[in-house]
């Protein structure tokens, strides 16, 4: 694999920053992640924290060098960490569970796959172009499905900012994959929180990445966003990666993985403690299978309430 990846975090005008970023990769296997505690909530930011430490840890143990089942390992990744969340609330005895939104993407054999919770984006862009990008999980994108909200009101909307699916919830999330899309040279993926792309309409985040490398492009738009958002403005991050083919000029941002040693894996997010995942307790078969059970019958009760309205 060749590609550039490059992070960055702002607090904006928050007192404290809940949003955690970060990436880990193997020879064969690239995971990018993000997630945005929710402020509504105790201790977001540990919700967050914990969730990138699940996910982290287990594409660690599972990426030998890559992930045999990329879908199945972001459906029972995210699911771990929602069971971490709430274990953590009861270790501390907490009034209430933390919360976070999460979005994560998979890269491997020139292949991505990308899942998500809540409102924290994934762009796939191409040429300056969209190709794609996750769907919110809140009021607004469900009106507008619905046809009861016009997209032109997605940033003004009194329910703009409430969310159904996120990890540290009392049922259990549901955890959209996306198909399976295969990369060329020079394709970016970016994920972002609400704080760049609630302020960044689509086609400025896309124009920017299409007129300069990622290493100049995030900066640039953490810095644009930060400065709209002002004083009150929300916690800004983003993680951007650039994907390039074997013959592409060399660049000193290029990370190449196959001079890497076998069983090698380099990352940025930050270890788990033995409290916070402990080996047969957090990814255990029996317990994933019930929790896709339970996923399924929400995901149907929630489509049979869709079409009664």
């Amino acid at each position: 694999m060749r590609f550039s990846v490059y992070q960055e975090s702002h607090i904006g005008g928050r007192k404290t920053n809940q949003d955690r970023m970060g990436y880990s990769f193997t020879r064969d296997a690239l995971l990018l992640l993000l997630a945005d505690g929710m402020g509504g909530h105790l201790q977001g930011e540990v919700a967050a924290t914990i969730a990138m430490q699940t996910v982290g840890a287990l594409f660690q143990q599972s990426a030998n060098p890559y992930v045999k089942k990329p879908e199945r390992f972001l459906e029972d990744s995210f699911f771990a960490a929602h069971r971490e969340i709430h274990r953590y609330r009861a270790i501390n005895n907490l009034p209430e569970t933390p919360r976070t939104t999460i979005v994560a993407c998979l890269i491997q054999h020139n292949t991505a796959f990308w899942a998500h919770c809540g409102d924290s984006r994934l762009y796939w862009l191409r040429d300056g172009q969209i190709l794609a990008r996750t769907r919110d999980h809140s009021r607004i994108e469900t009106l507008i499905a619905q046809g009861r909200a016009d997209p032109s009101e997605r940033a003004t909307h009194p329910d703009r900012n409430k969310l159904f699916n996120c990890l540290g919830a009392p049922n259990m999330p549901i955890v959209e994959i996306s198909r399976r899309a295969s990369l060329q040279a020079g394709d970016v993926m970016l994920l972002c929180s609400d704080g760049l792309w609630g302020v960044l309409p689509d086609h400025v985040l896309a124009q920017r990445l299409q007129n300069n490398t990622i290493v100049r492009a995030v900066p640039e738009l953490i810095s644009t966003a930060t400065g709209i958002g002002g004083k009150h403005g929300d916690n800004v991050t983003a993680l951007a990666m650039m994907w390039e083919s074997g013959s592409s000029v060399t660049d000193p941002n290029t990370i190449t993985t196959n001079v890497l040693p076998v069983g090698t894996i380099t990352t940025t997010i930050q270890s788990p403690r033995a409290a916070d995942l402990e080996p047969g307790d957090s990814f255990d078969e029996n317990e994933i299978e019930k929790a896709i059970e339970e996923i399924r019958g929400a995901i149907e009760k929630s489509s049979r309430i869709t079409s009664r309205n």
